[in-house]
């Protein structure tokens, strides 16, 4: 409420021109497509443009690479938006830092705001320039009604994942749906997770030299699922829409994914699908071991602070978009039954948590090994050695 309040109170002290006039604001995030929050998302722009007059042209897509190349070719241009949802805290974010403003100078600016400035996206300069809204997780999702169907056990050992993958093939469905060319990630960093132990998988290695042999085992993995016939026959050649549509349509037995892929999913499917940690793989990896913490969060851009006519528009947007209101709505927890059940049971063990891999990797060497290593290596036309070669080739994670 008291929030609330200040809100009036900073929209009462504004110019009266600054509001009244049309004036636009430009808005970009990825609450869009199969975002659980996405109709959200809009909604809470047409509630500010109805208490301000402000109008807001929003071009939000979903979030994969294409898109996070988007944003950083429209900064380089200088056609970056006002306020802007992104990644935070990782090699995405640390070309656009010298264009977005740190929280602490626009709440020295409007004090009466109280902006929070969250540490678990503190920069490499030790400043915050991002408010989240929204935490993630990452863990294997299970169609439950699938297993009983057939008579497979809940794969929480890895032989019994290759004996549901085996299972699942006899009867013709998809033991694990994924796009191996479009969005490989979640494989690719939950093969290594498992494969490794909790320091090999926090290593960030400075040389080829130093790449833990945990991580060849990880994309040799790959192949072995591969081998396997673990994923659909046109995994190489399929989307991520496609892949995951198996899923929900029940021809897929399991999903590696994330908790926006969980808001994404029929209601009518959330007592019968369940999330939970990937099976070790290796005897020194943590079993309850899972992927998470808080990526993105809302940007105030620096083009629109300098921008006298803009600003205090754009710093009434931000503080709304990151209001109690707005992280309800946006938070992406709309989950329900099982699968509600199952996301807080593996959240529990936080000891187990770990941040993605990719996210400290520079675009180049992420997309060499997201999009030409993973295929290549699944196929067998490459080995883990070769990627790890090329990967760290690209000065990885400097």
């Amino acid at each position: 409420m008291r929030r609330w309040l200040l809100f009036l109170m900073a929209l009462v002290l504004l110019p009266v021109t600054a509001l009244a006039e049309a004036l636009t604001l430009y808005t970009v995030s990825s609450f869009a497509g199969a975002d659980a929050s996405a109709v959200a998302y809009v909604e809470r722009l047409k509630a500010f443009e109805e208490e301000t007059g402000v109008v807001i042209s929003d071009n939000s897509a979903s979030s994969d690479e294409t898109w996070k190349t988007s944003i950083l070719y429209d900064f380089a241009a200088g056609n970056e938006p006002d306020v802007l949802f992104f990644f935070a805290a990782n090699a995405d974010s640390a070309p656009i830092l010298s264009r977005v403003v740190p929280i602490s100078e626009i709440n020295a600016a409007y004090p009466d705001l109280h902006l929070p400035e969250n540490p678990t996206l503190t920069e490499a300069d030790g400043l915050v320039y991002a408010i989240p809204v929204r935490p993630f997780w990452e863990g294997l999702f299970l169609n439950t009604d699938l297993f009983e169907q057939y008579g497979v056990e809940w794969p929480r050992t890895w032989d019994k994942l290759e004996s549901a993958i085996a299972r699942f093939n006899e009867v013709g469905i998809v033991p694990i749906s994924v796009s191996l060319s479009d969005i490989p990630h979640y494989l690719a960093e939950m093969s290594l997770l498992v494969s490794s132990s909790p320091e090999d998988y926090a290593v960030r290695p400075a040389s080829l030299e130093e790449v833990p042999q945990s991580w060849l085992d990880g994309m040799a993995l790959i192949h072995r699922l591969y081998q396997l016939d673990a994923f659909a026959p046109n995994a190489n050649a399929t989307t991520e829409e496609m892949s995951s549509q198996l899923f929900r349509d029940k021809k897929a037995a399991m999903q590696i994914d994330g908790s926006w892929f969980a808001n994404s999913l029929p209601r009518e499917n959330m007592d019968t699908t369940i999330v939970m940690p990937m099976p070790a793989y290796a005897p020194d990896a943590d079993p309850q071991a899972y992927l998470g913490g808080t990526s993105m969060g809302f940007y105030l851009t620096r083009k629109a602070w300098e921008d006298p006519q803009r600003r205090d528009a754009a710093v009434q947007l931000l503080s709304w978009l990151t209001n109690k209101d707005s992280m309800r709505v946006l938070g992406g927890m709309e989950l329900q039954g099982a699968l509600l059940e199952s996301s807080f049971a593996m959240l529990e063990n936080s000891a187990s948590m770990n941040r993605p891999l990719q996210d400290d990797m520079n675009r180049e060497a992420r997309e060499t090994w997201l999009l030409n290593c993973v295929p290549a290596v699944a196929e067998g036309t490459m080995t883990p050695e070769e990627c790890w070669a090329t990967v760290m080739a690209l000065n990885a994670f400097e």
